[in-house]
Order: C-alpha cells, then sequence, then structure tokens
C-alpha cells in the first residue's frame, strides 16, 4: 500500500508541474465554470419566478431537474474532455492550445451527450436518495456516489482516446480501476484534501480578514471579500485542471506503462504492470 501511496503522490506532483509549464489548461474549467453559471441562471431564474416548485417536487419537477442535470453535465464533461485532450498533448511532448483541446472534444460529442445522460441518471437517482429521511439511506447514497466518482473517474481520459460510446467507455473505466485502485482512490483523495484544507484556510482568513476590514470601512470589507472570493474560485479552477490532467496521466501509464518526459525521474516505468 505505501508504494501505491508513493506513486499516486509522484502522479500528483508531476501533474502539477506539467500545469505550471502550461498554465493556458486552467482555462478550461474557467471557461466550464462560467458556462455553468449561465445554465444554471438560465434554469434558476424561471423555476422561482415561474414557482415551479411551490406545491412540492412533481413530475415536472423530476424531469426539469433531469433536464438540469444533463445539460450541466453536458458542458461539464465537454470541457473536461478538451482539458483530457490537451493534456495528453501536452503528456506527449507537444504544446496544445485551447483551440486543440476544443477539437479534441467536439470530436467525442455524441458520446459525451450520451454519457452525459447516463450522469444525469445516476445523479438525480442519488440525490433523490440523499433527500430521504432514513439516515441509512442517505449514508448508502454517499457511499454509492463516491463508489460511482471511483469507477467513472478515467472515462474522459478514454472518451478521448478511444472512438467508443458511452456505455464502452463506463465498462473500460471500471476495468482500468481494477488496475489502479490504489493510485485512483489515493490520488483523487489526496488532490480532494488538500485542496479541501487550502480551500478552508483560505475561507477562514478570508472571513476574519473581512470582518476586520468592515470595523475601518464597509466599501473596504467589499473589496476584501471579493478579493478573497477570487481567491477561492482559483483554488477551484486549480483543483480542476490538476484533477484533469491527473486523470491523463493516470490512464495514459494504465494502458501503455511508457512514461512521458514531464514524468521522466518519478519512477514509475512498473507503476502498472498488466496482471495475471
Amino acid at each position: 500500500m505505501f508504494d501505491k501511496v508513493s506513486r499516486s503522490w509522484e502522479l500528483v506532483k508531476a501533474s502539477a508541474s506539467v500545469l505550471r509549464s502550461d498554465k493556458e489548461l486552467m482555462l478550461f474549467p474557467v471557461i466550464s465554470g462560467l458556462v455553468t453559471l449561465v445554465v444554471a441562471a438560465t434554469f434558476l431564474v424561471p423555476a422561482i419566478a415561474l414557482k415551479l416548485f411551490a406545491n412540492g417536487v412533481g413530475v415536472g419537477g423530476v424531469l426539469l431537474g433531469f433536464l438540469f442535470y444533463f445539460v450541466q453535465y453536458s458542458i461539464i464533461i465537454f470541457f473536461n474532455c478538451a482539458l483530457v485532450g490537451a493534456a495528453m498533448i501536452r503528456l506527449d511532448g507537444g504544446d496544445p492550445t485551447l483551440a486543440d483541446g476544443l477539437r479534441a472534444a467536439r470530436a467525442r460529442i455524441p458520446s459525451i451527450l450520451g454519457y452525459a445522460a447516463i450522469a444525469a441518471t445516476v445523479g438525480v437517482l442519488l440525490q433523490g436518495l440523499k433527500n430521504k429521511d432514513n439516515f441509512l439511506v442517505r449514508v448508502m447514497a454517499s457511499a454509492l456516489g463516491a463508489a460511482w466518482t471511483l469507477a467513472t473517474f478515467l472515462v474522459v481520459p478514454v472518451l478521448v482516446s478511444r472512438d467508443v460510446g458511452p456505455i464502452d467507455a463506463l465498462k473500460q473505466s471500471v476495468a482500468l480501476l481494477k488496475r489502479t485502485w490504489g493510485e485512483n482512490a489515493v490520488g483523487q483523495m489526496g488532490i480532494g484534501a488538500a485542496f479541501g484544507l487550502i480551500t478552508f484556510g483560505v475561507v477562514v482568513v478570508g472571513v476574519a480578514t473581512t470582518v476586520f476590514a468592515a470595523q475601518l470601512s464597509g466599501a473596504l470589507a467589499v473589496l476584501v471579500g471579493a478579493l478573497f472570493l477570487l481567491a477561492v474560485l482559483l483554488v477551484g479552477v486549480y483543483q480542476a485542471a490538476l484533477s484533469g490532467i491527473y486523470s491523463a496521466a493516470l490512464y495514459r501509464y494504465a494502458v501503455s506503462h511508457e512514461t512521458p518526459d514531464a514524468f521522466r525521474g518519478a519512477d514509475l516505468e512498473h507503476a502498472f504492470l498488466p496482471k495475471d
């Protein structure tokens, strides 16, 4: 297990070095975030204005929720594919542009939409379970959500690299999970935990600083609060970009057992030997 933890962190550090050398990769989660905010407003503002959920969530509410999930997942997966596509070009020694990543994602739009429909269905079902009053059901939903996240972590690299449909991409991601279980779990939890702590620290400092600034000036407090909010958003963007690069690197190691130039010295050539 120690070897898996060590290899996982070597992958994370190498992925971070790729991001430092190609900061343009952070544009993909930035654009994705902006578009999803616009879509959220497009759905939520009319729903609130028309009081669509005033009498509870009926069939119409469920359908609207599914449509919302589908559109949001389609956008997120599209830009994740663009990020991973660009990251793979970088891992091959190239110098990807924003257009290169978008081109890679556009080539997989039918599969992206199909996978978004599957992800939206799972998302609606899990959210329904989490809204139940039964504590055990909510715990089960959280566990299923975590398992789904692990099992689908490599779907995007599969979609980008192979001309397959969403079902086959899911199957291949699950198959690769068996080979990359330790690195997948440790890497994801490590990235999530590290950035969770960073975000928490920024929020605590931001709240304290904003409160102090409010004692001096209301305008200063607004300015300080806005700056720390921007800092939290930038941390989220960096985490999303790093996670995309990590998934690309993990996929590449799992299927080819080759070490790109960006990962030389990480001693990972034998990290994912085929199982008998």
